[in-house]
């Protein structure tokens, strides 16, 4: 038993230098787009928060949000991110498609308002913003 919880204390110890160096490699990046996917989930959850507490964000919207929310946090995920590159994929993908339903139903400002990071970057992610007409 002993030797287990060692076992697991060391685990548990890598795994806590290896996201140290991560955070550390990340703060490292260059302007661009590795540093815009660096901070695209602290940037997420940040927003999530944000538009949680919006009393301008409808219910669903809400809803919405805070499972995406919960997702980033999950310990457990369809991709495992030790997987570079791909490994927070799937995290991406569930924020980008809340943030997108949400888009449609809250105003874009207030959105644009709750991101703390590039612009450019939610605004792409949210795609053109919706006059009314739709194309055929």
């Amino acid at each position: 038993m002993r030797d287990w919880l060692i076992g697991l204390g060391i685990a548990a110890g890598c795994m806590v230098v290896s996201w140290l160096m991560l955070i550390v490699l990340a703060r490292r990046l260059p302007p661009g787009i590795l540093r815009d996917l660096a901070a695209f989930i602290p940037d997420c959850v940040t927003t999530v928060r944000r538009l949680r507490k919006d009393p301008r964000v409808p219910r669903r919207a809400k809803v919405a949000i805070i499972i995406a929310g919960l997702w980033v946090a999950s310990p457990i995920d369809l991709i495992p991110e030790f997987i570079p590159v791909i490994g927070p994929l799937d995290d991406i993908v569930v924020v980008a498609l809340a943030l997108r339903y949400a888009a449609r139903h809250v105003p874009r400002d207030v959105i644009l308002a709750a991101w703390p990071g590039e612009t450019r970057l939610i605004q792409r992610l949210l795609g053109p913003p919706e006059d009314g007409t739709r194309a055929s």
